[in-house]
């Protein structure tokens, strides 16, 4: 089912003459500046079978922004990973490589945990 048809819960068809569909929530969220991003590298191995990943946490803005962010973090370390849910997850232990390229990038309150 596409995403966007999601938040009719199976609505099919109406009989009342007055129904309108909800209306989608379109306010966006602005993608602070790299400057005022409060990230937190961490390492984590829960529910990962064993395997270390490196959590990028706290990112505030847009979800494409986010994946571009996570797009270029994963060609950087020359490894895989995802970004969903305001977090990138990078596999592998990168975190003093992945802090040494967000700060060159302008995120300076960038702090590793």
């Amino acid at each position: 089912m596409s995403k966007k048809r999601s938040n009719l819960s199976g609505l099919v068809y109406s009989t009342d003459p007055n129904f309108k569909l909800p209306e989608e929530n379109t306010d966006d969220i602005n993608t602070l500046p790299p400057a005022q991003q409060n990230l937190r590298i961490r390492l984590d191995a829960k529910q990962r079978a064993g395997k270390v990943v490196t959590l990028i946490q706290g990112f505030e803005g847009k979800e494409t922004d986010l994946e571009d962010l996570g797009r270029k973090l994963k060609s950087y370390c020359g490894t895989g990973g995802s970004a969903k849910e305001n977090e990138i997850i990078i596999q592998g232990d990168n975190r003093d490589k992945i802090l040494v390229w967000l700060q060159k990038q302008g995120y300076s309150k960038t702090k590793k945990i």
